[in-house]
């Protein structure tokens, strides 16, 4: 069993930032790519960003400049620095994990979601 545990949301005001973490747990063999999604009032759930296990990151265009991924694979977390955030910024957030159980068994986990509203 895998479990991936999100923390950091909250509430907070235009302009303002917010640190997400994501920690991965259980039977856990490597983790491989991590990432966050988000789900929001108007859209689908869409990528935020991204990051391989040696720290290559990508991110949506909404969020370039203004959001950074990080992780730390000694704790099999990652996380999420969002700075100036906007009222459209507002949804659950997601983890997302790439991670091996066994030699040859990868999966994608996802965490239960952390709401992050914004307030104008």
């Amino acid at each position: 069993q895998v479990q991936l545990v999100e923390s950091g949301g909250g509430l907070v005001q235009a302009g303002g930032s917010l640190r997400l973490s994501c920690a991965a747990s259980g039977s856990i063999f490597s983790v491989n790519d991590m990432g966050w999604s988000r789900q929001t009032p108007a859209k689908q759930r869409e990528l935020v960003a991204a990051i391989t296990s040696d720290g290559s990151s990508i991110y949506a265009d909404s969020v370039m400049g203004r959001f950074t991924i990080s992780r730390d694979n000694a704790k099999n977390t990652v996380y999420l620095q969002m700075n100036s955030l906007k009222p459209e910024d507002t949804g659950v957030y997601y983890c997302k994990g790439a991670i091996a159980t066994g030699q040859n068994d990868e999966g994608d986990y996802w965490g239960s979601g952390t709401q992050v509203t914004v307030s104008s």
